[in-house]
């Protein structure tokens, strides 16, 4: 494909990432969707309130464009991984809208700035970074995050695919999945000399 603009591929690709984020919450129920699934607390909430903050972060204050609603975790008192979880009171609207809105405030950004421009990451470290390169890190940071989403809605509910209505895993009933669950298993035990 060729005569594409940059600018338009890499919001493609940053837009597609946020799509399928905040898809992993559809049907989920409250306790579900903050449920913690890992050993260090991995949520579907989480990780979409955790999002908001970076998009507020590097298309916000990192080019003087503060975002009205930045998230707790940016400031310096926030608790750790203040922004990884959802409190009882914080309702999943509020965080899909707050990220949301963080999404359009970057928008507004990439929109007015060339890729060229440099901003300043805010506090002691005040790297300095071009819009390209931070569009380039959020793509990588919101598909790596919409994997562990993706994980994270199978161990709820069974529920695997990248977008609604898509087929990128193979078909195959419960007793297929079980049967190829189990080769898996028999090959990785073989390797590590379990058998």
């Amino acid at each position: 494909m060729t005569g594409r603009d940059p600018r338009t591929d890499l919001q493609t690709y940053l837009q597609d990432a946020r799509d399928v984020l905040v898809w992993k919450l559809e049907g989920v129920s409250d306790y579900d969707v903050r449920r913690p699934m890992t050993p260090t607390g991995t949520n579907l909430l989480g990780l979409v309130k955790h999002l908001a903050g970076a998009e507020a972060f590097y298309f916000g204050a990192t080019f003087g464009r503060p975002f009205a609603a930045t998230p707790l975790w940016i400031a310096g008192d926030a608790e750790p991984n203040a922004d990884l979880w959802a409190r009882a009171d914080e309702t999943r609207e509020e965080i899909v809208g707050l990220y949301r809105r963080a999404c359009a405030h970057a928008d507004e950004t990439i929109a007015a700035l060339p890729l060229d421009a440099v901003g300043r990451i805010p506090g002691d470290r005040g790297s300095e970074l071009t819009l390209h390169h931070c569009l380039a890190h959020m793509i990588a940071e919101t598909q790596r995050h919409a994997g562990h989403a993706d994980i994270v809605r199978e161990l709820i509910d069974g529920a695997t695919g990248q977008r609604p209505g898509g087929a990128n895993t193979a078909e195959g009933d419960a007793q297929w999945w079980a049967a190829h669950r189990g080769r898996v298993e028999r090959a990785a035990r073989d390797a590590g000399g379990l058998a």
